[in-house]
């Protein structure tokens, strides 16, 4: 048991440390790790009622772990953090044909946001004799839980000082957690008399007869998918907005208004880049100017290289009716099986 004193001054330290992270332009939230059987519980509940797509759970959801990490036995709390963090932009040249497109926040620097993260804590909590670990939790339901942020009618969570403009990130800790925000999920009260986001939404994924999204109908889960897959024939082509994700919802939402010109990142292929990246090509095909710039916006990766030939070639096809397209590093692989 701690004394009154240990805990006041453990109460202390974990004020202390998310004055850190304000400080830092971060905001976060301590819990209890007591609460990961509830994060669990509505994972498992949603999938149990059918709200969840199978193939999207098998993609987005079912690699979450919710058992203490070997590494931190002695884990006590669950750190979140969100990072405000910007759209990046890329410009392709195909046919005299030139379009500049948006990946939005989230979809650049995502891991190495993370690791800052994880080392700013570090940082910060050796001083004290604690200790971090990685989790794989659902972010946005725990950030939501724990006070940090709340849903929009779109899903997609809200901070009042970033919109949705911010990456989370969430760390086991040794730290003990003697007193949380753990709340019920709720959604934005300026939401309550609003639908923007429901009109706006052109694939219905947003709806009136439940608040949880229809994921398999989103286009950023269709774009994610593997380059094989094609988009499906009731998607108008002219509903893309973004190389990757979507922001149809956000663009229209006045919580994200003053951050919808924020775009930091930008990379300008040529027509000949273009055309390359339009055939689909291995890493090892590509010229390194390319792949250096790939690398800026983290599409330099097998996965991105995938699928980046689909979503490319959709904003320069004239066709309402997508097509399969397989591409060289699609037939290069098949042959080399």
């Amino acid at each position: 048991m701690y004394g009154k004193n240990r805990v006041t001054s453990i109460n202390a330290y974990s004020e202390e440390l998310l004055r850190h992270l304000a400080e830092h332009g971060y905001q976060g939230r301590i819990v209890s790790i007591l609460h990961l059987p509830e994060l669990q519980e509505e994972i498992k509940e949603r999938f149990n009622q059918g709200l969840f797509d199978e193939e999207f759970y098998q993609m987005r959801l079912a690699f979450f772990k919710f058992e203490v990490p070997e590494t931190l036995p002695n884990a006590k709390s669950i750190i979140v953090v969100a990072v405000p963090r910007p759209q990046a932009q890329a410009t392709f040249t195909f046919k005299g044909e030139r379009k500049t497109l948006i990946l939005p926040p989230t979809y650049v620097a995502y891991q190495q946001t993370t690791n800052r993260v994880a080392d700013f804590l570090t940082g910060i909590l050796k001083e004290k004799g604690h200790k971090i670990a990685r989790t794989a939790l659902p972010l946005k339901i725990l950030a939501v839980r724990s006070g940090l942020a709340e849903y929009g009618r779109n899903n997609i969570a809200y901070i009042s000082s970033m919109g949705s403009f911010f990456q989370l990130a969430a760390f086991y800790s040794d730290l003990p957690c003697r007193k949380d925000a753990w709340r019920e999920a709720r959604m934005m009260e300026q939401c309550e008399k609003c639908q923007a986001c429901l009109r706006s939404c052109p694939t219905g994924a947003i709806s009136s007869d439940r608040f949880l999204l229809h994921a398999e109908r989103c286009i950023s889960f269709l774009n994610e998918r593997k380059g094989e897959v094609p988009f499906p024939g009731w998607i108008d082509p002219s509903w893309h907005n973004c190389l990757y994700g979507c922001l149809h919802c956000q663009r229209v939402c006045p919580e994200d208004k003053r951050f919808m010109n924020w775009i930091v990142e930008r990379e300008e292929f040529s027509q000949e880049e273009t055309e390359l990246l339009l055939k689909g090509q291995l890493v090892g095909h590509l010229p390194s100017a390319i792949l250096e710039k790939l690398s800026n916006l983290d599409l330099s990766d097998p996965d991105s290289l995938d699928n980046l030939p689909r979503n490319l070639r959709v904003f320069f096809e004239s066709s309402k009716n997508p097509k399969i397209w397989i591409t060289n590093t699609q037939r290069e692989v098949k042959n080399n099986a």
